[in-house]
């Protein structure tokens, strides 16, 4: 068995492998990606691919796998039906394995694929509550929107005193599950949601929003938006005299957020991932990563850098095995592994495949986010 693994239940190290030598005959090995990669959405298919492509060369520079490793990106546009389209050829088309998915109303549209075909899907970056109910192939290598709300809504009723809430919501899988939470947890915190307001996705015209808001007088206006649309939200909210403090999920962590001067203060929830690490696995990736692009990473692009290289020591163990890449081998492989030693730390997946992390409340201050609390997994 593979250092990777240790113990009953094993646990899977993931570090810098031992380098292998492959078989002149194996085949490599393809996994796929349904991104945004066109449309108003189409800087998070970047931001994915920014650490995926260091990934694909970690992996080959270690020769992880034998027969080496591709990733095939299909273009989701962030839509259900595009996502179904990219999804089918991945699997039926190139039988790949492994498809790492993004943004929930695309990652629900793909899930029943993933079941029926016995293929793995991996989010990283939808936050939707019922994305932890999607099936056995389906994971979530990131703490969804209920998660993080269950930490940021507590600290800002009980320690800033907020008590008034206003959402506004992209009428979509992810807003309704926001909404719900809202709706659950503050009444039980002693606050309340004072009003709600629906908006299509495509929405970029906000003033006159904005009026109703200043007259609900707010607190807080709790956004579930993403991409350029939550940009023209927040500013538009600003310039037309709405000054009660925005809050978000993980959806203020963007670079484009952080950047906005209308949303400096501007509360958030992330996972907790300690970029200053000294674990050889952590340093490396943040390394690459300030050399390749001269940044931090944000949290999205970790994720999928995680997601390849979960899939990489998942497989290299299966190789070692004797065994064939499959779904099913790759699900089974991972219900038995007891911890992942990711970046930023080890971590752990609950029974539904979702991962397990501690929650970290953030204030946007236009250098890529203050910490202000960090919470126990």
């Amino acid at each position: 068995m593979s250092n990777y693994f240790k113990g009953i239940g094993v646990s899977l190290i993931l570090g810098l492998a031992a380098a292998t030598t492959a078989p002149a005959q194996a085949e490599e090995i393809s996994i796929g990606a349904v991104f945004p990669l066109s449309g108003p959405n189409a800087i998070y298919g970047e931001i994915f691919q920014s650490s995926l492509r260091l990934a694909e060369d970690h992996i080959r520079d270690d020769q992880m796998l034998q027969g080496g490793m591709r990733i095939l990106y299909e273009d989701s546009q962030a839509l259900p039906q595009q996502a179904v389209l990219a999804m089918n050829k991945l699997v039926s088309v190139n039988n790949v394995p492994y498809v790492m998915s993004a943004f929930t109303g695309p990652s629900k549209a793909i899930a029943p694929i993933a079941n029926r075909s016995k293929t793995v899907v991996v989010n990283g970056g939808g936050v939707g509550p019922d994305l932890a109910k999607l099936g056995e192939y389906f994971w979530n290598v990131i703490p969804l929107a209920n998660t993080e709300m269950r930490s940021l809504l507590p600290y800002m009723v009980e320690e800033q005193d907020y008590k008034k809430f206003t959402l506004v919501y992209v009428d979509d899988p992810l807003g309704e599950g926001v909404l719900e939470v809202l709706q659950e947890q503050l009444p039980e915190l002693g606050a309340s949601l004072v009003n709600k307001y629906s908006i299509p996705a495509t929405a970029q015209q906000f003033g006159g929003l904005a009026a109703k808001i200043r007259n609900d007088d707010p607190d807080v206006v709790f956004l579930a938006s993403y991409g350029g649309q939550q940009v023209q939200i927040i500013k538009q909210l600003r310039q037309n005299g709405v000054t009660a403090r925005f809050a978000s999920y993980s959806a203020f962590s963007t670079p484009t957020v952080q950047a906005l001067p209308e949303a400096e203060g501007a509360l958030y929830a992330t996972q907790a991932i300690d970029f200053e690490a000294e674990d050889a696995f952590t340093r490396r990736f943040v390394d690459d990563f300030k050399a390749a692009y001269g940044k931090v990473p944000t949290v999205y692009a970790t994720n999928y850098y995680n997601a390849a290289m979960l899939f990489a020591m998942l497989g290299k163990e299966l190789q070692s095995q004797g065994k064939p890449i499959t779904g099913e081998n790759l699900l089974e492989l991972r219900r038995e592994t007891e911890s992942f030693n990711l970046v930023g730390g080890s971590v752990s997946f609950d029974e539904k495949g979702t991962l397990i992390a501690p929650i970290q409340i953030m204030e946007v201050n236009g250098s890529g986010g203050k910490v202000l609390k960090i919470g126990k997994p």
